[in-house]
């Protein structure tokens, strides 16, 4: 599915959602899915700052251990 078809697909659901549903309801599906992507943001920056951060952290120690043998 391209970009196009992937945005149309969301507008049909969004247009069915709202033709099925009362105008609260669509508020708190609305608010539901804005929190779901903002958690989904989150933890997908959270993963990357840690996985950067052990990376560095390994790098770090190759470094330390090589710098170890190098005094021998």
């Amino acid at each position: 599915m391209n970009s196009c078809e992937y945005i149309a697909f969301i507008t049909a659901i969004a247009c069915t959602i709202s033709n099925c549903c009362s105008e609260e309801e669509v508020e708190l599906l609305a608010d539901t899915f804005s929190q779901l992507g903002d958690s989904l943001a989150t933890m997908l920056t959270h993963n990357q700052i840690c996985s950067n951060q052990n990376k560095e952290s390994n790098q770090n120690n190759e470094t330390t251990q090589n710098n170890k043998i190098s005094q021998y």
